[in-house]
């Protein structure tokens, strides 16, 4: 019996998955399937939180899948050798699965249509984790936009809620009579031993939309580090898809325009990083790629552990340690304190990021920490530069993010800081100035 496979990757949820609900549709049952990739988790350290989360996540859908009446297979290993082993198993009609926009995503699914392609199966990817993707928000000249006020503008203006934000049938769509179970290709699903890592879990807000009244005062609360419940806290789900963009777009739509304006910088930096894979590890622009960056590994280390001196930043990177998320205000303060007061090689800090924080995304990353160097696609000027100290007394004004983060502070026991603001930020304005070609 002929079948289709559902891929699931950043999309760990059956209720509106585009990719599941076009496979849900087709004439043969659908058998979802979730690989731990080896290429990605070969680089991961054996104690990872997030890939707890994501053990976890497919657990729960082994489980629905199960209950539905139908099956989960899961495999792991190199994606092109899973996929070889799925053809001797199976007769596959088609391989349906969601876009992934990072580069590796981009070669490796390439990889995978090259193959299924030489054996007569179709496969076919879809739109889910954005609204707008690749080339669907372009300026007049059809080109990427390169700032975001007037990518917003053009994507809002394009924007038809009762299309875009519409959820698709995925779930009302799976049950028996569209399911495929794993049968005799399945082996079992690997532990976390079996995949060779340990279980170290780190606090999560459930996968679920938020509350009316969270998203209603977002406007207002979300640069307040001290507040439990000032953001969504959302930033996990979406990147792993175990909540829908659609319906959190459509709630930021209808409550807070702001956190609809922030869902839509998310939407230009995958955008960006798909136009231009090679930001991921190089400046966007030229004349920045050639700084004079200065290597203090004690310095680096020192705002690595929350160290620094400079109470905001230190409460920051601590955060970041111990729980794996930083508030957005927090995460501003401490890249620009990097690459800006330290003049430190902004790719420290992305890769960084990239192994401590639960909600790590590669676009919204590299995004950012480019943004804060001015070394972007962006409009943000190079030098601007933020003061930590106008940011604790705009942010934190009582001290109750430091104190609970920094509890030394304002003892013999807190290091005096390891540059002095003023000659930090001197300094690296006079260094771009001539470093820029």
């Amino acid at each position: 019996m002929k079948i289709t496979i559902f891929w699931h990757r950043r999309d760990l949820r059956f209720e509106d998955n585009a990719g599941l609900a076009a496979a849900l549709q087709r004439d043969e049952p659908v058998l979802p399937l979730f690989i731990y990739d080896s290429t990605i988790l070969d680089k991961l350290p054996r104690n990872d939180a997030r890939l707890t989360f994501i053990f976890d996540q497919v657990a729960r859908l082994a489980h629905e899948a199960h209950e539905a009446g139908g099956g989960l297979l899961v495999r792991h290993g190199a994606v092109l050798e899973v996929f070889r082993q799925l053809l001797r198993d199976y007769d596959l009609a088609a391989v349906y699965t969601n876009e992934d926009y990072e580069p590796y995503a981009t070669e490796r699914d390439n990889a995978v249509a090259r193959l299924l392609e030489k054996h007569g199966v179709a496969f076919q990817q879809f739109k889910d984790q954005v609204i707008f993707a690749k080339e669907e928000v372009l300026t007049k000249n059809g080109k990427p936009h390169k700032v975001f006020g007037a990518y917003a503008k053009t994507w809002q203006a394009q924007l038809k809620p009762e299309h875009d934000f519409k959820p698709h049938p995925s779930a009302r769509l799976f049950k028996k009579e569209n399911l495929a179970s794993p049968g005799r290709g399945d082996a079992g699903r690997p532990t976390l031993r079996d995949l060779g890592f340990e279980r170290h879990e780190q606090y999560t807000v459930p996968a679920s939309l938020p509350p009316a009244e969270v998203v209603r005062h977002y406007d207002k609360t979300r640069d307040t580090p001290a507040l439990d419940h000032g953001t969504t806290r959302q930033s996990v789900h979406l990147r792993f898809g175990t909540v829908s963009v659609r319906a959190l777009m459509q709630e930021a739509n209808h409550l807070n325009k702001k956190l609809l304006n922030e869902l839509i910088w998310r939407d230009f930096f995958m955008m960006l990083l798909w136009h231009f894979p090679y930001t991921a590890t190089e400046a966007y622009d030229p004349k920045m790629r050639h700084l004079p960056y200065r290597h203090a590994p004690a310095e680096y280390q020192a705002w690595c552990e929350g160290r620094t001196g400079v109470p905001l930043v230190d409460a920051g990177m601590r955060q970041l340690n111990q729980t794996g998320y930083l508030h957005n205000r927090a995460r501003i303060v401490a890249a620009g304190f990097l690459v800006k007061h330290l003049f430190m090689d902004w790719r420290l800090g992305e890769h960084y990021f990239s192994e401590k924080l639960l909600d790590y995304d590669m676009s919204n990353n590299v995004g950012n920490w480019q943004w804060m160097a001015g070394t972007g696609a962006v409009a943000a000027p190079w030098f601007r530069i933020y003061s930590p100290e106008s940011q604790q007394k705009q942010y934190d004004p009582d001290f109750a993010y430091i104190k609970k983060w920094v509890p030394e502070y304002g003892t013999a026991t807190y290091p005096a800081p390891i540059v002095d603001l003023k000659a930090g930020r001197s300094r690296a304005l006079d260094a771009i100035r001539k470093g820029r070609t």
